[in-house]
């Protein structure tokens, strides 16, 4: 009898139908239970927390937050957490931004169902796993300048986990006072942090952060913005 315990997994993907694929998959292999299903940023931030699961299959491009920032934010919080990002955006931006913010392992969506089980189990394990094409691009590609110890090199228009959250929030259309009441703010504190944007990132109106935004994959372009 196998008394092998079962590898949980938290899976992060906001489009039903690729969701509902990948639960299916999962559902197959019996080494696996799916113990949550986020269907954006946001949610995948609180359900990590509660339910601390060992693998969380991140997508990049979600609605409220992004990946990459629900990424650094379920790291900040337990720097055990082990992230694997399923994604259809594999461009080297992405792929380095990823890298630096602590994921475990980088899979592209055309990945085959077997490859996927076999890197949630490598991550489960304390071990990393990226397509062999994004492995050989990341050492063909050293992410970034590096210092002299070796460590990527601060960028100074990073911007903090709460200007990028009211970034995406921006971007994809909510006003003021939606962003206040989503993110437990008050408007003039939303206010002080769109400035704060504008100021370090050198844009000077709401068009512009939707265009940077939609630019360094923070959302994607299909986006409505609302007059404010």
């Amino acid at each position: 009898m196998n008394t092998t315990p079962s590898i949980t997994i938290l899976l992060a993907e906001d489009h039903v139908v690729v969701r509902q694929g990948l639960c299916a998959l999962l559902a197959a292999d019996k080494a696996f239970v799916l113990v949550g299903e986020a269907h954006n940023g946001r949610e995948a931030v609180d359900m990590a927390v509660a339910l601390n699961p060992d693998v969380i299959v991140m997508d990049i491009a979600m609605p409220v937050l992004n990946g990459l920032e629900a990424t650094r934010q379920i790291l900040a919080a337990n720097p055990k957490a082990k992230v694997l990002i399923l994604s259809a955006h594999s461009d080297d931006a992405y792929i380095e931004r990823m890298s630096a913010a602590g994921v475990a392992g980088f899979l592209e969506k055309q990945t085959s169902a077997e490859i996927l089980a076999k890197a949630i189990k490598a991550v489960a394990k304390g071990g990393t796993f990226f397509s062999p094409s994004i492995a050989k691009r990341m050492s063909n590609n050293p992410a970034g300048p590096r210092d002299r110890d070796g460590m990527l090199k601060a960028d100074p228009s990073r911007l903090t986990t709460r200007e990028a959250e009211v970034l995406q929030l921006v971007a994809e259309g909510a006003a003021n006072k939606q962003i206040a009441s989503m993110l437990g703010i008050s408007i003039k504190t939303v206010e002080k942090h769109r400035q704060r944007l504008m100021d370090k990132l050198d844009i000077r109106n709401t068009a512009g952060l939707t265009r940077y935004a939609i630019a360094t994959g923070v959302i994607e372009g299909r986006v409505q913005l609302t007059i404010v």
